[in-house]
């Protein structure tokens, strides 16, 4: 995976909704100008376009294309649910590097309202729509309230420890005009708040929103002076653990060696990280799984750390899913979009000092109960 030729030269992003004002091309489009405003790049150049969306179809990267008045080589649209927009940019250096295209557009989002979401949900895929929800699962909510139940139950993990990462991330999106959450949280909020599905609370779960991001890979030669960001390493998962119910395990750690060892960075040299957040528990487990505690041994993470932007694990800096927006097929990328933002000293009043090096996962494709996809890169800023 690692490039030495190329990265990543532009990002962007549209506004974020609670609920869809505009169909889901129109969020992209705005995306997209957004990426070419900060590669500083015409959209002739561009001649590829991944697209990661629940709600386009029966459209898709080529139909996109056609919207955006973009003649293409190369197309791509996602699987693997938030785990395909951390994939697609893997495959956008890959399609580069083979000449088969000279820039490609990386691109999530959707447009939804809660009647969309709950849809959606119900008939995810085919074991979801079959086996679970005719039982009234509970949506995400519950099956993710069971690896919870289980990770306490195993390791002794507490909600007071949890709840560190939901109030961190709304100390980091406080700080981001993008973010759809403006008022701080409390661990006592976080505690306290109504109950969704035993253990999960209200701010455990992310609010399903509206909007799209873009991520712009192309030869670095084409960045702006200082503003190239280099992929280290990349690596992706699927059916980790196969026929296990509520794992506590995830693809990273088939993969995490090998994800640092091609980077060629230790985990003492991320200056950040950014975790799929549906849940604090799945960033809990990201955490072990990825090498940075044992398993079992989060809680203790947790409580060592304070995971602001200006603290000594800068965690999901945006505020991620949980605090800044959950755009569905955007989901994934929101990580990427951000940590390219950091490396290039964007990120204004939540800017991480000295930036350097970041990671971001995606996780996704939830099926009966396991949730089948993992995917995770390694950031680096280009040298000038």
């Amino acid at each position: 995976m690692k490039s030495d030729d190329v990265g990543i030269i532009g990002y962007g992003s549209s506004a974020y909704e609670k609920d869809g004002t505009q169909p889901t091309f129109a969020y992209l489009a705005d995306a997209a100008a957004a990426c070419l405003a900060s590669a500083g790049i015409p959209k002739s150049m561009v001649d590829g376009l991944a697209l990661s969306s629940f709600h386009a179809p029966p459209d898709n990267a080529a139909t996109l294309g056609e919207y955006l008045g973009l003649e293409l080589n190369w197309a791509h649209f996602f699987s693997a649910a938030s785990a395909g927009p951390v994939i697609s940019v893997m495959e956008a250096v890959r399609a580069v590097e083979s000449g088969v295209a000279n820039c490609v557009m990386c691109l999530g989002g959707d447009s939804r309202t809660m009647a969309d979401f709950r849809h959606l949900i119900s008939r995810f895929n085919d074991a979801v729509a079959n086996y679970a929800a005719p039982l009234n699962f509970g949506g995400m909510n519950g099956f993710f309230s069971m690896i919870q139940r289980r990770h306490m139950h195993e390791f002794g993990t507490r909600r007071e420890q949890l709840g560190r990462i939901a109030v961190a991330q709304r100390y980091n999106a406080l700080r981001n005009p993008q973010s759809l959450f403006k008022k701080a949280l409390t661990i006592d909020d976080y505690l306290n708040a109504r109950m969704i599905a035993d253990p999960l609370r209200l701010y455990d779960c992310p609010m399903p929103a509206s909007g799209a991001d873009a991520i712009l890979v192309a030869p670095l030669d084409r960045a702006q002076p200082g503003k190239g960001v280099r992929i280290l390493s990349g690596f992706q998962r699927h059916n980790h653990l196969p026929g296990e119910i509520t794992p506590l395990s995830g693809g990273w750690e088939a993969f995490r060696e090998n994800l640092f060892s091609e980077a060629g960075v230790s985990h003492d040299e991320l200056d950040l990280v950014q975790l799929y957040d549906d849940y604090p528990i799945m960033v809990s487990i990201q955490l072990e799984d990825l090498g940075f505690c044992k398993k079992g041994e989060v809680g203790a993470f947790l409580e060592r750390h304070s995971l602001t932007f200006d603290g000594s694990f800068p965690l999901n800096t945006s505020g991620g899913q949980l605090s800044c927006a959950a755009t569905a097929g955007g989901g994934g990328l929101i990580g990427v979009l951000e940590t390219v933002c950091q490396l290039r000293g964007e990120a204004g009043e939540r800017q991480v000092k000295d930036a350097r090096t970041g990671l971001i996962s995606g996780f996704g494709m939830v099926s009966y109960g396991h949730g089948l996809s993992a995917s995770a890169l390694i950031l680096q800023k280009a040298e000038a």
